[in-house]
C-alpha cells in the first residue's frame, strides 16, 4: 500500500534547500545593493553627511546627519507630522564604542493642506544626530577608518504621499578632523530650538500650559525682549493634542505672552507635561525656544474611540477621515454586547470553519483527506493524526498572530496575510509547492534521499507528518479573510495581548474542527473509503491542484516583483525540477547529472535570485496602468476625498493579489454587468485599493474601518458613516446598499 507522508519526508531537504538558497540570495542581494552615502529618488535627494571638528576619539562627540534636499512642493515631517504623515525614522549600526543619541530636530515650518495642516521641511534640511564616542573605545587594530550604517524611512508628499527608504554608508576617519560638512552642521545647531528658562525675577508668572474647556490657554513670560509684540509660531511636539490648523488667538500683555487653541476633536493623549516650541523672528532670520511645562486642569473627555479613530485616520484626507470618523463613532456607540470578546470568538471560530472552504486550503486539505482514508482502519493512528493536525493548525495561528501583534506594536503598519506582502515569502510557498507537486506526480520519492535511520524515525513519529500539514494549511489559508473574520480580527488588534490571542486560537481551532471531530468519531471514520488502487491516482491527481498553486504565487510574485522577478523564479523552479529529476536516475548517470545539475541551480540562484526578492519600486502601479474607460481607478485617500468633496458615492474594493476571495469576488460579483450598470447610473466612484504590496496609507484604512485583512469592501456616501459590507458578497447585497444610500 502506498505510503502518504510528503511533508515530513520533505522536511530535512526543504531546510538544506532553503539554507543554500537563501545564502546566496543574502550574498547576491548584498553585491548588488551596494550602499553609498546617497540615495536618491524622483522627489528628494538624501545624503548621509558627518562632521567632527575635534576628530574620533573616546569621550568626544561628533555628529552624523541626514540631509534631504526635497524637490519643489514635495516636504518630509517633523516629530510630531501634524493632521497626517509620519517623521522622518533613523537607524543606526555602528561599531562598538559609538552611541548615536535622537535627531536635534531643526524648526518645522506649517503646512497647510485644505482645511488641515502638517509640521515638516521643504527645500533642504539636516536632521542632525550626536554621536558619542566611549571613555573606553578602542578602534580596531590596523583600522583607519570605521563603517557608519544607516537605515533611514522618510514619508515624502506633496498632494499625495510616497513612503521611501534608503541604505547608506560611511566611512569616518579615525585619526584627523571632519569637516567637509562644516557649514551645514553650523547652520543646523544655530537653527535648533533653544532651551527657555522660566522667569528669575519673581515678578512674571512661570510658563505654563492650562485647561479651559475645550482650549489649551499657554502663557510665557520669559522671551527675549526681541521677540515681544511678535505674532509667534506655535508647535505642540505631542501629537493629537490641538487643531493643527487652526490659527491661535495670541496676544501679548508687556512681556507676557498668551495663546488660546481649540483641542482637537480626535485628541487621543491627555499628558500632565507638554512640551513646545515658540518660534519667531529675530535679526532677520527665525529662532525658536523650547519649553516643557505642567498642565493645569482637568483633561475634557475624549469623544469615544476617538484615541485608534484619529491615530487609524492620521494620513488619510479630510472628506475620506470624516467618513471614517464617523464610521468609528458609530461602532464605538453601539453596546458592547454586539461584539465583545465572547462576540468576537464566537465570529473567529466560524471564520475559521468557513476557511475550509476557500480554494486557497483546497490542496493541503485533499492530501489531508487522503491521509485520513488510509488511516481509516486504524482508529488510533486516525485519533492521534486529527490531533495533531489540529495541534499544528491552532499552534500556527496563535504564532502568526503573535508576529503580526508583536510587529504592530513595534510600529509596523502590517495586516492579516502580512506575510504574502513579503517577495520571499511567495517564493519560499511556490518552492514548497513545486516540491510536493513534483512528488506527487511521481518524479521522485523522499525516502530515496533519507537515510535509513530518518526513515525509522519517521515511520515512528507519524503524527509530526499531520503536524505539518496543519501548519502548510494555516500558511496559505491565512491570507483569506472569510465570513465572520473580519469584524474579529479587526477587534482583536484592539483587545489585551491575551485576548488577543484568543481569538487567533478560536480562528485555529474553527479551521481544524472538521478533521478532529471526523478523527474523534467512528462513524465519520466508516464513511470513508477503504485504502486501495485509487490511492495511486488520486496521489497524482493532486499533483494538479499544487502546480496550479504555484502558478498562483507566480502571478502573486509578478506583482510584487514584476515580469522579471516572476519569470527568475519560474527559472529556478524548473532548475529544482532538473535537480530532483537528475537525483532519481540510476546510479550509472546519477553522479555526473546530478552535479551539473545543482550547479546549474546554484548558477540560477546567485545569478536570478535577487530579482525573485527584490519588491517593485513604491511609485510601480499594481496590475498594470488602469486605463481612463476602466470603471475602476486606483485608490488614495486624495481620490476618495475628491470624490467625496464633488457630492459622489465612493465604493472601495480593498483587495489583494495573493487573496484568493477577492480574485473569486472579482470576477463574480464586482464584475456583474447589472450591478455595474447600477453604479454607472447613480454615478458611483469606484476605487480599487490594492494591499499586495505593503501599504501604509491602506493599512490605515483598514484600521480605520476595524479591519486588518482584505477583502474588505466598503460604501462612502458623504457625510454619512461608511458602510462595510461581508467578505463575500452578492450583487443583491450591493444594490441593497447603493439602495439604501
Amino acid at each position: 500500500m502506498m505510503s502518504f507522508r510528503p511533508l515530513t519526508r520533505l522536511l530535512p531537504h526543504l531546510i538544506a534547500i532553503f539554507t543554500i538558497a537563501i545564502t546566496l540570495i543574502g550574498t547576491r542581494a548584498g553585491a548588488q545593493n551596494h550602499a553609498s552615502s546617497v540615495v536618491t529618488t524622483p522627489q528628494v535627494r538624501a545624503e548621509l553627511l558627518a562632521y567632527a571638528p575635534e576628530g574620533l576619539g573616546p569621550g568626544k562627540t561628533v555628529w552624523l546627519g541626514l540631509q534631504l534636499t526635497h524637490q519643489p512642493q514635495w516636504h518630509t515631517y517633523w516629530k510630531n507630522s501634524g493632521d497626517s504623515g509620519l517623521p522622518t525614522t533613523l537607524q543606526w549600526t555602528l561599531p562598538a564604542g559609538l552611541a548615536a543619541g535622537d535627531i536635534a530636530w531643526p524648526l518645522p515650518h506649517k503646512i497647510p493642506i485644505g482645511n488641515l495642516a502638517n509640521y515638516g521641511y521643504e527645500g533642504t534640511v539636516l536632521l542632525p544626530v550626536p554621536l558619542t564616542v566611549g571613555a573606553d573605545f578602542k578602534p580596531p587594530a590596523l583600522a583607519s577608518e570605521l563603517d557608519i550604517r544607516l537605515q533611514a524611512n522618510w514619508l515624502v508628499c506633496r498632494r499625495e504621499c510616497i513612503p521611501e527608504e534608503g541604505s547608506f554608508a560611511l566611512k569616518l576617519p579615525l585619526r584627523g578632523s571632519t569637516a567637509l560638512h562644516a557649514t551645514a552642521f553650523t547652520a543646523a545647531m544655530a537653527a535648533a530650538p533653544r532651551p527657555l528658562m522660566g522667569s528669575t525675577s519673581g515678578v512674571l508668572p512661570e510658563p505654563g500650559a492650562r485647561l479651559e474647556g475645550q482650549s489649551l490657554v499657554l502663557t510665557v513670560a520669559s522671551l527675549p525682549v526681541a521677540l515681544r509684540g511678535q505674532p509667534l509660531e506655535l508647535f505642540i511636539e505631542t501629537p493629537e493634542i490641538i487643531e493643527t490648523a487652526a490659527t491661535p488667538a495670541q496676544s501679548w500683555a508687556g512681556a507676557v505672552w498668551t495663546a488660546r487653541v481649540p483641542l482637537s476633536a480626535q485628541r487621543s493623549n491627555s499628558p500632565d507635561r507638554l512640551p513646545w516650541l515658540l518660534v519667531g523672528t529675530q535679526d532677520g532670520r527665525r529662532v525658536g525656544y523650547q519649553l516643557t511645562t505642567p498642565v493645569t486642569g482637568p483633561w475634557p473627555a475624549a469623544t469615544p474611540n476617538a484615541a485608534a479613530a484619529a491615530a487609524a485616520s492620521a494620513s488619510l484626507s479630510p472628506a475620506l477621515a470624516a467618513a471614517l470618523q464617523a464610521n468609528a463613532t458609530r461602532v464605538a456607540t453601539t453596546p458592547q454586547t454586539s461584539l465583545g470578546l465572547w462576540g468576537a470568538l464566537v465570529g473567529a471560530l466560524l471564520g475559521g470553519l468557513l476557511l475550509n472552504l476557500m480554494p486557497c486550503v483546497f490542496p493541503v486539505l485533499a492530501l489531508k483527506v487522503v491521509g485520513f482514508a488510509g488511516q481509516a482502519q486504524d482508529r488510533r493512528s486516525h485519533r492521534v493524526s486529527g490531533l495533531a493536525y489540529s495541534a499544528g493548525v491552532l499552534l500556527s495561528f496563535v504564532a502568526l498572530g503573535a508576529l503580526m501583534l508583536a510587529l504592530r506594536s513595534a510600529g509596523e503598519q502590517l495586516g492579516w496575510g502580512f506575510q504574502l506582502q513579503s517577495p520571499a515569502v511567495v517564493a519560499a510557498l511556490a518552492l514548497l509547492f513545486t516540491l510536493l507537486g513534483l512528488n506527487l506526480a511521481g518524479l521522485f520519492e523522499f525516502g530515496q534521499f533519507l537515510p535509513n535511520r530518518a526513515s525509522t524515525l519517521q515511520a515512528r513519529h507519524p503524527a509530526v507528518n499531520s503536524a505539518l500539514s496543519g501548519v502548510l494549511a494555516v500558511a496559505v489559508a491565512s491570507p483569506c479573510t472569510a465570513p465572520f473574520m473580519g469584524a474579529s480580527l479587526g477587534l482583536a488588534l484592539g483587545l489585551p495581548a491575551w485576548q488577543a490571542l484568543a481569538v487567533f486560537a478560536a480562528m485555529g481551532l474553527g479551521m481544524a474542527l472538521p478533521f478532529l471531530a471526523a478523527s474523534l468519531s467512528p462513524a465519520l471514520a466508516r464513511a470513508l473509503p477503504r485504502p486501495g488502487p485509487w490511492m495511486a491516482t488520486l496521489r497524482q491527481a493532486l499533483a494538479f491542484p499544487m502546480l496550479a498553486t504555484v502558478v498562483w504565487l507566480l502571478w502573486v510574485l509578478g506583482q510584487q516583483s514584476g515580469i522579471d522577478g516572476a519569470a527568475a523564479l519560474l527559472a529556478l523552479l524548473l532548475g529544482l525540477g532538473l535537480v530532483l529529476w537528475s537525483l532519481g536516475r540510476p546510479a550509472a548517470s546519477r553522479r555526473w547529472l546530478a552535479s551539473i545539475s545543482i550547479a546549474m541551480l546554484l548558477a540560477l540562484t546567485w545569478v536570478l535570485g535577487p530579482f525573485v526578492i527584490k519588491p517593485l519600486p513604491a511609485t510601480t502601479s499594481i496590475g498594470g496602468a488602469y486605463a481612463d474607460s476602466d470603471p475602476w481607478q486606483p485608490w488614495s485617500p486624495q481620490a476618495a476625498e475628491a470624490a467625496l468633496a464633488a457630492g459622489k458615492t465612493v465604493f472601495v474594493d480593498f483587495t489583494a493579489a495573493w487573496c484568493v476571495t477577492c480574485q473569486y469576488n472579482k470576477q463574480t460579483t464586482l464584475s456583474d454587468a447589472t450591478l455595474l450598470a447600477d453604479f454607472k447610473t447613480r454615478q458611483v466612484t469606484l476605487l480599487r485599493a490594492d494591499w499586495t504590496r505593503r501599504d501604509p496609507a491602506i493599512t490605515t484604512a483598514l484600521t480605520a474601518l476595524g479591519r486588518s485583512g482584505v477583502p474588505v469592501y466598503v460604501l462612502y456616501l458623504p457625510g454619512k458613516p461608511a458602510r462595510v459590507l461581508s467578505e463575500l458578497p452578492s450583487v443583491a447585497e450591493v444594490q441593497a446598499a447603493l439602495a439604501g444610500s
